[in-house]
């Protein structure tokens, strides 16, 4: 077996980078913007004008440095990737290996408010019981699991690089994992292939893994699909699901448009973000607006509620000084390109015991008669607040789910 070298890795930005942004953000130019107060039209630009000067008068990084720091960093040179990851151990007696996900457009800053309570309970009035061992790494090319120079780098081969690093580098026999948007798909993904490392899956976004490609090996046999949106058709969603079918139907139609960029010309896009952190804030701001407003209420007071403003800049801030807006845009285009292939033809597709969360706000939700077929499903719960990025959004939510579905594999 290989020897790893891993290293402990301290967060800090160089102050000549932090005085290079603040220029450029000085510099912004702002586009002439009208008929837009609903963002209809995309990103506003007078809560443009406001993300920046907060950025540029009150926010301050080396504090939200200081507290990312809080956490035991460690960076290893693993299958050819600059591999950032955390690593926190549990309190007591048996915790248990638990592999936690970000995706796009997050950092694994918006995981941090459920590793406390994952790996210490009893400091957040929970189960002592229920402690894990908590890893989770900044995905290839995201964050400072850069400079990436290799192609090919996409959630299914994250899956391989996972496994490797949880069995060969830090020496666990199994791992229960957890994740939502690419997450989602590379925790599934243990679950797939690797079935007798994997003690379950958590999933918040249940999404089929021939997503975004244009036949689907993983259809379960039995559950008719939309031929056009390349989801399960209407007539599968029943009652308790009403709504859900139309919610997948207005994301891809009239939200997916940066995929679609992203899927196919990631290097173009990479020419603006690298140049200008304002208009890296506005590229995932947008996003985050989106993905969950019909609960949350419109406008921009409604907004902040779920997501503050250092929330917000404190994703553009790392993606831009660590210039991975165009690798982590290129993870989109590595799925296209470089595609998934089923590693057996057995249903239910992920075979290790699965629990699955629905949240709301969630920008896809899949029916019951497909679900059922998909995962081999030993959790199921359907909550009433929360949207896309639940571990930021509900961590409460999110850690009841995840202690209580494990719980039964201690």
């Amino acid at each position: 077996m290989p020897e790893y070298n891993v290293e402990p890795f301290t967060i800090h930005i160089p102050d000549e980078d932090l005085a290079d942004l603040r220029e450029r953000l000085e510099r912004t130019r702002f586009p002439d913007d009208f008929a837009n107060d609903d963002w209809s039209y995309g990103y506003n630009t007078d809560y443009h004008r406001e993300m920046v000067r907060y950025w540029l008068e009150e926010y301050d990084w080396r504090d939200v440095e200081r507290r990312m720091n809080e956490l035991p960093h460690f960076k290893v040179d693993l299958m050819g990737v600059p591999l950032h990851f955390i690593h926190v151990k549990g309190k007591g007696d048996n915790p248990m290996p638990l592999l936690l996900h970000h995706g796009w457009p997050w950092t694994f800053w918006d995981v941090r408010k459920i590793i406390g309570p994952l790996t210490d309970p009893e400091a957040h009035g929970l189960d002592g019981a229920d402690s894990f061992d908590v890893v989770l790494i900044s995905l290839p090319g995201y964050g400072f699991s850069s400079p990436l120079r290799e192609t090919g780098w996409n959630w299914w081969r994250t899956a391989d690089l996972e496994n490797t690093l949880m069995k060969d580098v830090l020496g666990y026999e199994k791992y229960a994992t957890a994740g939502g948007d690419w997450g989602a798909l590379v925790a599934q993904q243990h679950g797939h292939k690797y079935e007798d490392d994997v003690i379950g899956v958590y999933t918040h976004f249940p999404a089929q893994m021939s997503h975004y490609l244009p036949t689907h090996p993983d259809q379960p046999p039995g559950v008719e699909f939309d031929p056009h949106l390349g989801l399960p058709a209407e007539s599968e969603y029943g009652e308790g699901e009403e709504g859900w079918f139309e919610r997948g139907k207005l994301f891809v139609e009239n939200e997916s448009g940066y995929g679609e960029i992203q899927l196919t010309k990631p290097q173009t896009l990479a020419a603006l973000v690298a140049d200008s952190p304002a208009g890296q804030l506005a590229w995932i701001t947008e996003k985050r607006y989106f993905w969950g407003l019909a609960e949350r209420g419109t406008g921009t007071e409604a907004f902040e509620k779920v997501w503050p403003k250092e929330d917000l800049v404190t994703t553009a801030a790392v993606y831009f000084l660590t210039g991975t807006g165009g690798t982590s845009s290129r993870y989109y285009y590595e799925c296209r390109n470089n595609p998934w292939k089923p590693s057996h033809d057995r249903f239910p597709v992920v075979g290790v015991p699965t629990a699955i969360g629905i949240y709301p706000g969630e920008i896809y939700k899949p029916p019951m008669s497909w679900t059922e077929k998909y995962f081999n499903l030993h959790q199921y719960r359907v909550h009433d607040d929360g949207g896309h990025f639940a571990p930021l959004e509900v961590p409460k939510t999110y850690v009841d789910d995840v202690s209580t579905f494990f719980r039964q594999f201690r």
